[in-house]
């Protein structure tokens, strides 16, 4: 199964210059927890709600500060063509839940985001991805 088959297709982003604050009431707005940053069409950095918790609140920034000031500047990603399996792997070395997705190696244009959620709900769809998800689940407890 390849990414493309599974992830979650066309992420919002949110500009380097936006708000700590602005951030938040984006992933609320979005019920979600990752948020892509983006600064003059090129993607800069990522933000998870763990970020804000653990770089906002524990360090004390303000919600008014740039969320550009606490984002993972390495974006971790895959192609939209790789193999899921190759994905889950990847995720369990690099200690990460979800992956920025790109449409290939020329480009590099965002087209999504890949979870471990995302492959789990497509578990029945192939012979043993389940048990690569499960390994992948016990990695994070």
């Amino acid at each position: 199964m390849q990414v493309r088959q599974c992830m979650s297709k066309a992420p919002e982003t949110l500009s380097a210059d936006a708000t700590i604050r602005e951030c938040a009431q984006r992933m609320k707005q979005l019920d979600t927890g990752f948020v892509p940053i983006a600064k003059d069409d090129r993607l800069i950095g990522v933000i998870t709600d763990r970020d804000l918790t653990i770089r906002v609140l524990a360090d004390g920034k303000s919600p008014d500060d740039q969320v550009s000031s606490v984002e993972t500047q390495e974006v971790l990603y895959c192609m939209e063509d790789d193999d899921v399996r190759e994905v889950l792997r990847n995720m369990r070395e690099q200690e990460v839940q979800r992956l920025i997705v790109l449409d290939n190696a020329q480009d590099k244009d965002l087209v999504g985001v890949i979870t471990i959620s995302d492959v789990a709900d497509h578990v029945d769809e192939e012979a043993g991805l389940a048990e690569e998800v499960a390994r992948s689940c016990r990695h994070y407890h």
